[in-house]
């Protein structure tokens, strides 16, 4: 085949594609009208991963896997756009690792609410003014995010999904290197790449703020100011990255939760979050904890926060695998709840991929 030849095909094929497209979407929108009718969720974590995990399946090549999951992000983000007016509050303001995330899970078609606390996006989804939220818990260097797990001590809202991003971090300005005597920032990300900082820019000030984004706001409006933030923001903001991956940590990691009114159904490789707190007496965490073992339950993480009830008293928050549907997890569960004062479970979810 000649050049022609090989672009009507392209041709050809494009039409079919789009022809596809919008007969997938006509399904989508009749699954739709029947959730609507049950009263079911539109977002359906488990069967979003049963999508992805069929089309890895399928995809031969010569197409990369994370090209096809991108794709059919932004299939199932159109179609959820139009099954429903979906709005997604998120810790922000806008080019925000957490905002980065959310368009990562949900794609670029459905509303995306910023808000300025992990409070108000609690607060947003319980209200119903938002169908879904997106909030930082933990990152592999800096560690746990507590005001998300503080929030868990006060709502009924329930982990529905989770989210893992590599956090990249940029430095950003208007000015050379060599001109940069402040730096703006969030704690967090200084926290992320102290020793690049140290080493590559001695003499500059570190400037904390609420957020990367408004760090790169700063550093526009600032003379020889610098900004240490995402890609993104580069992009949205039109600043100049001078130098890439400045964290000291490669493979450093964020994970975030998606919460939601309910969890996921089961999909046969799932986590389950629960929250309890337990009798203040000799051995009484252990007691607790040991029923995760007594059922073979792998325990993939724990975190304590003061209950704020009385002081010297704490919740516990526990990750382990497994679905709380799982009969093993169904039974260390109700043998959990023996040793404990107060015991909820905040959601199962698919796992992320790390």
């Amino acid at each position: 085949m000649n050049l022609d030849d090989l672009r009507n095909q392209i041709d050809s094929l494009d039409s079919e594609i789009v022809k596809l497209l919008n007969e997938r979407i006509n399904v989508v929108l009749k699954i739709g009208e029947e959730k609507k009718k049950e009263g079911a969720e539109i977002y359906v974590p488990s069967r979003e991963r049963a999508v992805f995990d069929k089309i890895r399946s399928l995809n031969g090549g010569p197409l990369p896997e994370e090209s096809a999951h991108a794709i059919y992000r932004e299939i199932m983000s159109a179609a959820l756009a139009l099954e429903t007016d979906m709005k997604i509050a998120y810790l922000g303001p806008e080019a925000t690792f957490t905002h980065q995330a959310a368009r990562n899970k949900f794609g670029v078609s459905v509303d995306y609410i910023p808000t300025s606390t992990i409070a108000e996006v609690f607060d947003r989804v319980a209200n119903r003014a938002a169908d879904y939220g997106v909030v930082p818990v933990e990152n592999s260097t800096e560690g746990a995010v507590t005001h998300t797990f503080d929030q868990f001590a006060t709502t009924p809202l329930k982990i529905c999904a989770e989210i893992y991003l590599p956090i990249s971090l940029t430095l950003l300005s208007r000015h050379r290197k060599d001109e940069i005597s402040l730096i703006f920032s969030k704690q967090e990300a200084f926290g992320q790449c102290r020793a690049w900082l140290a080493g590559n820019m001695p003499n500059a000030k570190l400037s904390p703020v609420e957020s990367t984004t408004k760090a790169v706001q700063l550093a526009l409006e600032t003379p020889g100011a610098a900004a240490v933030a995402s890609v993104m923001a580069s992009d949205m903001y039109d600043i100049e990255v001078l130098a890439e991956n400045i964290q000291d940590m490669q493979g450093n990691t964020t994970r975030f939760l998606i919460i939601g009114q309910d969890f996921s159904a089961a999909t046969g490789n799932d986590k389950t979050s629960v929250m309890f707190g337990v009798k203040h007496k000799v051995g009484a965490l252990y007691d607790a904890l040991s029923v995760f073992k007594a059922d073979n339950i792998n325990m993939t993480k724990i975190e304590s926060r003061p209950s704020r009830n009385k002081n010297w008293e704490y919740y516990f928050f526990v990750d382990i695998d497994g679905h709380a549907d799982d009969p093993e997890v169904k039974r260390a569960l109700e043998a959990l709840q023996e040793h404990c004062t107060v015991m909820t479970v905040l959601g199962s979810y698919p796992k992320a991929e790390m």
